[in-house]
């Protein structure tokens, strides 16, 4: 599973700048574009540094890191629809894999979390 979601989270990466790159270029989108670069990116990023903890509290402490940012897409997809400024269906697909990828990573930690007691 580690390198499966090491891909799709990298995919999900390049799906988020691929929404990011569509945007339209005024003062409020720009800012939404580069919170939105930077948490979504920030998943793949941070799982892969969850794949290197030396301890079950530190793969807790960094797959929570994981599930925030993927939260903050998540918020930021909502901004750019809210706006309107993409198609709905472009960005429902890339909010139906951060919701996908949410539950991954809670029922991940979830299991972790269970091995600490």
């Amino acid at each position: 599973m580690g390198e499966e979601l090491k891909n799709r989270t990298k995919s999900y990466a390049l799906a988020i700048l691929n929404v990011v790159e569509q945007l339209p270029i005024t003062t409020s989108s720009k800012v939404v574009a580069y919170q939105i670069a930077k948490s979504g990116t920030s998943v793949g990023a941070n799982y892969r540094a969850a794949c290197r903890s030396r301890s079950n509290k530190e793969f807790i402490a960094k797959m929570e890191i994981v599930l925030e940012e993927v939260d903050e897409t998540l918020y930021w997809l909502e901004i750019i629809k809210a706006k309107q400024w993409l198609p709905d269906m472009l960005i429902d697909t890339v909010w139906k894999e951060g919701n996908e990828l949410t539950a991954i990573f809670v029922t991940s930690l979830k299991t972790a979390k269970a091995k600490l007691i």
